[in-house]
């Protein structure tokens, strides 16, 4: 019996880690096309068409705090300095999909 459990176990751990990393890809997607229909005009490659120093590679996003999802998110809703905020434009899912899709662009060096 114990050993019948045991495997269950396992078999709804792998399970729920395909389903989680199924929902990462997609909203990573999601996140893909909304970067790019709503910030590609200034972001284009990951690069920043305003402040050219400011860019979104992996080290200048460290470099300025702004590495996590939360820093993303609030920066994207709230705006600061030349960028403009989208909290009224975009709801909080689709921020936060931007935000992942910026992280992980990042980590392949876009």
């Amino acid at each position: 019996m114990n050993k019948f459990f045991s495997i269950l176990a396992l078999v709804l751990a792998f399970t729920t880690v395909n389903v989680s990393g199924s929902v990462l890809a997609a909203d990573i997607e999601a996140g893909e096309q909304i970067f790019n229909a709503n910030c590609s005009a200034c972001h284009a490659g990951g690069n920043n068409a305003i402040v050219a120093e400011k860019t979104l590679q992996k080290d200048i996003l460290a470099d300025n705090g702004m590495n996590s999802v939360n820093a993303i998110t609030n920066q994207v809703t709230n705006g600061k300095g030349a960028m403009p905020a989208f909290g009224g434009r975009l709801d909080s899912d689709d921020i936060e999909n931007v935000a992942n899709y910026v992280l992980s662009q990042s980590e392949k060096g876009w």
